[in-house]
């Protein structure tokens, strides 16, 4: 996921992409806990996704109240 395109994002988008990879990453534990997850580093890479969503989302909140 790119910042460019996160940054184009509306408010009520980024929530419900938020939404979605904490969804994803809940699987992703699940299935690393019983050994089914191929990739253990897409748990990281969901990870950074969320925190570069959540940053952006904060980002825009505080634009809003200035």
């Amino acid at each position: 996921m790119n910042i460019t395109d996160i940054r184009k994002m509306t408010i009520s988008e980024l929530q419900e992409n938020i939404a979605e990879q904490k969804e994803s990453l809940f699987n992703l534990r699940f299935q690393h806990s019983i050994n089914q997850l191929d990739n253990p580093m897409k748990i990281v890479e969901t990870k950074k996704n969320i925190a570069k969503l959540l940053t952006v989302l904060r980002e825009k909140e505080l634009a809003e109240k200035a």
